[in-house]
């Protein structure tokens, strides 16, 4: 019931912002950068059992484990890149936000290089 945890601090966040709305709105993006780093830390448990597994998959499999890191920190960037834009998004910047969005995308589309290259090495061995 981690789920009713995440919103219950969601729910308290946003009234508390609204309540600052109307006496002190500069203080609204504290709160909500706070809310998502409470969330964060509550999620960190799951994060690791996440990435155990993950690891335990890729050994008994035998995966390169260079490409579970490379996942694993694209997954980062990603949910990173998605709490800053919408931090963004909340204080009325959607220009700052698409350009870290942009960001956030090349970035994941450099690390994946070497996945993909490995990928088109091991289709080009497969063909005749």
């Amino acid at each position: 019931m981690e789920i009713v945890k995440v919103i219950g601090v969601g729910f308290i966040a946003l009234i508390i912002i609204i309540l600052l709305k109307q006496y002190r709105p500069e203080y609204t993006i504290y709160v909500s950068i706070l809310a998502g780093a409470i969330i964060l830390v509550m999620m960190l448990g799951k994060l690791s059992a996440i990435m155990n597994l993950l690891t335990n998959l890729s050994n008994k499999m035998s995966v390169n484990n260079k490409f579970l890191e490379v996942l694993i920190k694209i997954t980062g960037i990603a949910f990173l890149t998605e709490f800053a834009v919408s931090i963004c998004k909340d204080t009325g910047e959607t220009a700052i936000a698409s350009k870290v969005d942009l960001g956030g995308k090349i970035i994941i589309i450099s690390m994946s290089i070497p996945i993909i290259s490995a990928l088109l090495e091991t289709i080009i061995k497969i063909l005749p």
